[in-house]
């Protein structure tokens, strides 16, 4: 689909900052931070919600959501982690891609999240991401 922003970051003809990528998924920090370490896992062929997905497809989604959750652990020790699937439309957004979002919850804002969202400078995305990727490294390796 030539219009769909994410199909776009995933053929790379729009920049991300990339946590994780295999054969089926893509994980990247979200522009819009709701908390630091704010990831988005796509799929990475286009599906507008979660019942075009096959069970390949779906069961990827899952475990790249769970490794990544686990490296967000790791690297931010957050209260806790929010997890929700979104494809926009249900959002008011324009993104018409399966998404899952992994928003980390700190101590101080509870179940809350942290709103207007807060767009940081690259450097400071791939600050976040860096973190999550050593986590991932270190997982893998044991």
């Amino acid at each position: 689909m030539s219009d769909c922003v994410f199909c776009k970051i995933i053929a790379g003809q729009i920049p991300s900052t990339r946590v994780h990528e295999d054969e089926h998924t893509l994980a990247f920090m979200d522009i819009g931070q709701v908390n630091p370490g704010h990831v988005l896992v796509t799929v990475k062929k286009h599906a507008d919600n979660l019942y075009a997905l096959d069970e390949v497809q779906a069961a990827a989604v899952a475990r790249t959501s769970v490794r990544v959750a686990r490296a967000i652990r790791d690297a931010y020790a957050p209260a806790g982690l929010s997890v929700y699937q979104a494809n926009g439309q249900a959002a008011g957004q324009t993104v018409f891609h399966y998404h899952a979002h992994l928003v980390p919850r700190h101590a101080d804002d509870g179940m809350a999240l942290s709103w207007p969202v807060k767009n940081p400078p690259r450097e400071k995305l791939e600050e976040y991401a860096g973190k999550i990727r050593a986590g991932l490294a270190k997982r893998s390796l044991a």
